[in-house]
């Protein structure tokens, strides 16, 4: 587990509508010449990913682009946050950077984020 916590002033679950979960693809294919694919076991585990939106408002976004930014060194380290569905806790990275899209003239906004659970 990673000493980075998710902060407590941003939500604590993300928006149902636009949250997508992939399991992890631990899985190595080789074309043959003739035949079927051969397919073996690459990994024991691999990442998960996460696509999730949270609803924020303008102080929220400062505080995710901070924790982004600063706290996580722009993305490089990992966070502590439960897993939406299972409400473990999991170590999470960003996958790439939040996008933040606005909503109601600015007064309510859209983050993007794409996550990875690591094993």
């Amino acid at each position: 587990m990673s000493s980075v916590t998710w902060p407590a002033s941003l939500p604590q679950e993300p928006l149902v509508d636009g949250f997508t979960e992939q399991a992890p693809n631990t899985l190595i294919r080789s074309q043959m010449e003739a035949g079927p694919a051969k397919v073996r076991r690459r990994f024991t585990s691999g990442p998960r990913n996460f696509d999730c939106q949270l609803y924020l408002s303008l102080a929220q976004v400062e505080a995710l682009d901070g924790f982004y930014v600063s706290t996580l060194a722009g993305g490089a380290l990992s966070f502590d946050w439960k897993h939406p569905r299972t409400q473990a806790a999991v170590t999470y990275r960003f996958v790439e950077p939040p996008s933040y899209k606005p909503l109601k003239r600015g007064t309510a906004w859209q983050a993007s984020l794409r996550l990875e659970v690591l094993p």
